[in-house]
């Protein structure tokens, strides 16, 4: 049977309501234009993990069937079918018929309310952002051409439904090392703004954009980014990413 596409990304109930919570206190240096920052207080105790909730939650969308008319199951059994579907490929999804229900709940950002200590528990631990085989990509050049080239194909994956996943980089400075969601894009005075769903900000949605012009990305000021230029990297798309 040929796999169908998934329907497209939902930031209202594709997403988890729980953040990836930031190492450090970040402080914008508005002349430097720069982030300044120091160790959080207490430590945060969910860290680290921005690349397993971006591919946990297309995890969910590809696998995953929530079923509010039937009732909530036990914490075992949760705690299974969670296994069940972080165990399933992040890169194609499965046939209807063979989505696994969550009984009690409409979505994933419901589910995650009460069993969020659940869901960060098995959706994977902190390694699993820093040992990713795409992770090679971000070591080499990547140029003004490949930038053009990436903005092809997630528009034509938003085309089809399918919600890229991208690696956000400014290697080999660390200022930003980091995964999102992408599900929509809009053109906008010449430029394309990505709607994208950002681990560390479970609130709303972030904004990508794409320059035609200058074939460059970025992402404007936030908790953790001074905001500008990077570079991105389409990533759990095929064997070798």
């Amino acid at each position: 049977m040929t796999t169908q596409f998934p329907r497209r990304f939902e930031f209202a109930r594709d997403t988890f309501v729980f953040a990836n919570e930031l190492v450090w206190e970040y402080r914008l240096d508005a002349v430097a234009g720069k982030m300044t920052f120091l160790p959080r207080e207490p430590r945060p105790d969910y860290s680290h993990r921005c690349f397993v909730l971006a591919r946990a939650a297309r995890q969910f969308l590809y696998h995953a069937r929530f079923d509010p008319s039937r009732t909530a199951a036990d914490e075992n059994i949760c705690r299974r079918l969670v296994r069940e579907i972080v165990s399933r490929s992040p890169r194609r999804p499965c046939d209807v018929e063979n989505q696994i229900v969550i009984p009690g709940y409409a979505n994933l950002r419901e589910f995650s309310k009460p069993w969020g200590p659940l869901l960060k528990s098995e959706c994977g631990g902190a390694w699993q952002s820093y040992v990713l085989r795409s992770h090679w990509r971000m070591i080499l050049p990547i140029s003004r051409a490949h930038q053009g080239r990436t903005f092809a194909s997630i528009t034509t994956a938003l085309q089809k439904n399918i919600s890229p996943i991208v690696h956000l980089v400014t290697f080999p400075s660390l200022t930003i090392n980091h995964g999102m969601i992408l599900f929509d894009a809009v053109k906008s005075e010449g430029k394309w703004e990505f709607s994208a769903y950002d681990p560390n900000d479970p609130e709303k949605p972030a904004t990508l954009t794409f320059d035609p012009i200058s074939q460059s990305f970025s992402l404007p000021p936030n908790r953790y980014w001074a905001g500008g230029a990077l570079n991105v990297i389409e990533i759990y798309r095929n064997w070798l990413m």
